[in-house]
């Protein structure tokens, strides 16, 4: 079945912990596999006295500030989920089941390596079911301010991102990036990338409730145009790629891969979301898309239909 895209979890449990990079919280959470046609769910283990699942999908997204938060309708959520949606969109996931202890994911390193690492140290297992892709059938753009994102029709059955950010820090200045997000990709050219932020901005955070768990273990900090962590960047390009990562796993909320092209300026979590929801509000500039033509390749018609 080469060139076939079917469905993916891991081969086995994975844990790990850590702080949550705005509560300053403890949580662990263990990654199981799912059966086909699952998607990614969030449970809750520490919550037992109401519906403790919470689906990673768009229209469950509750806040977008300086994260993602998503949110079910017994009102329990999950914060700053958006490295591991990459890590699970990058590696090729499309069924898991993340239980978790708190009410955020862990910030590990500021980036999506140890997610990537830990999935692919469980193994990909190929499932019976064919991948579900979300073709882009026509534009859809969103602005805000300067800021503007948008989907677009590709013949390709990948995603190609092309996005540019600006900066008046030095540090940063003016960077831009294209891709196109095939099998391997992420895990070799993005899931390194930090989340980054400012000092001046600590305190002002802090005050909102924020960035209690920050520090330069796990995010790139800033002080007008220089680097304050001791080891610098890992790449001069390092704040362009992580907004892509960041972009991976908010469009992962759409549902399902998307075979198209995304492009950008600016963009952030609230833009992404943002996309989203316009392309989900919008039946007629999406479908839904499988391999219908390996039918006979050895994935069963009723297997494609989960």
């Amino acid at each position: 079945m080469s060139g076939i895209q079917v469905q993916q979890t891991i081969g086995c449990p994975v844990v790990c912990a850590g702080v949550g990079v705005h509560s300053g919280a403890r949580t662990r959470i263990v990654m199981k596999p799912a059966a086909a046609g699952t998607g990614i769910r969030f449970r809750r283990t520490d919550i037992t006295d109401r519906d403790n699942v919470v689906f990673a999908r768009g229209d469950h997204v509750s806040e977008v500030q300086l994260g993602t938060t998503l949110r079910n309708e017994a009102g329990v959520t999950v914060a700053t989920v958006e490295h591991l949606l990459a890590a699970c969109a990058g590696v090729g996931i499309d069924n898991l089941i993340i239980e978790i202890d708190g009410m955020e994911v862990p910030i590990m390193d500021g980036s999506s390596a140890v997610y990537c690492e830990l999935m692919l140290s469980a193994g990909l297992r190929r499932q019976g079911a064919l991948r579900r892709r979300i073709r882009i059938l026509e534009d859809v753009e969103v602005r805000d301010g300067v800021k503007w994102a948008k989907l677009s029709p590709s013949a390709d059955n990948y995603l190609s991102i092309h996005a540019k950010i600006e900066f008046s820090s030095r540090a940063i200045g003016t960077q831009q990036m294209s891709l196109r997000l095939l099998p391997g990709m992420f895990a070799r050219d993005l899931a390194f990338a930090r989340t980054f932020g400012f000092a001046q901005d600590v305190e002002k955070l802090q005050a909102m409730g924020l960035a209690r768990g920050g520090s330069l273990e796990n995010a790139v900090v800033l002080d007008g145009d220089k680097v304050v962590n001791p080891e610098g960047l890992r790449t001069n390009d390092e704040f362009i790629r992580h907004k892509i990562l960041d972009a991976v796993g908010d469009l992962m909320l759409a549902g399902a891969p998307i075979a198209g092209v995304y492009e950008a300026r600016q963009p952030g979590h609230a833009l992404n979301n943002m996309l989203v929801r316009a392309m989900l509000e919008r039946p007629s500039a999406w479908c839904w898309e499988t391999d219908e033509a390996a039918l006979g390749q050895g994935v069963s018609a009723a297997a494609a239909q989960r």
